[in-house]
């Protein structure tokens, strides 16, 4: 007896193209073809989408916004507040275990600084910096799941919440004057 085969396709397509999960967290650009400069193996990159990068490009922030939410960023990544985590250093012999270091704690004050100015973590530019900046959530994906004061909020007033938020944030690093940012 003849089984049924179960077609390939979709492992195929799930080859060429990024994975349902990471298409689940936002957009790409379309596939640049070259050659892998070591190998010369023709490779497709493709570049996930920049909410701010894109906001930026829309015009809907400036350029001293922009670098504020990436110096925000910067700062979130180096007091590891993200999601992301590596291996266990207790599991390895003379690991330090959950030890943070200066550097991560000099982070954790300097992200601190700039909800506080914010107002707080619980503020509506605070929440929407943290999760959009920080964790690198999309704008709709954070007004839908995430809100503020657990309610939902529409896509045009979380990115309106996002632009004041980065306006904010410009005055705080010192990217802008506080009377321009107002």
């Amino acid at each position: 007896m003849a089984g049924k085969r179960k077609a390939k396709t979709s492992k195929q397509k799930e080859s060429i193209g990024p994975s349902k999960w990471r298409l689940q967290h936002g957009g790409f650009t379309e596939a640049v073809r070259s050659a892998d400069p070591e190998t010369g193996v023709p490779v497709a990159h493709r570049r996930a989408v920049d909410t701010l990068g894109a906001m930026q490009a829309n015009g809907t922030i400036t350029a001293e916004m922009f670098e504020a939410g990436g110096i925000f960023r910067r700062q979130f990544r180096s007091a590891m507040l993200d999601g992301l985590r590596a291996m266990p250093l207790i599991r390895i012999v003379g690991g330090g275990g959950d030890c943070i270091t200066e550097q991560q704690i000099a982070a954790r004050d300097r992200v601190a600084s700039a909800m506080e100015v914010l107002g707080g973590s619980d503020s509506a530019a605070g929440s929407c910096v943290w999760h959009v900046v920080g964790l690198e959530c999309s704008v709709r994906e954070w007004a839908m799941r995430q809100g503020w004061g657990g309610r939902t909020v529409p896509a045009t007033q979380a990115q309106g919440m996002l632009v004041a938020a980065l306006s904010v944030l410009a005055a705080h690093y010192g990217l802008v004057s506080r009377g321009r940012a107002a």
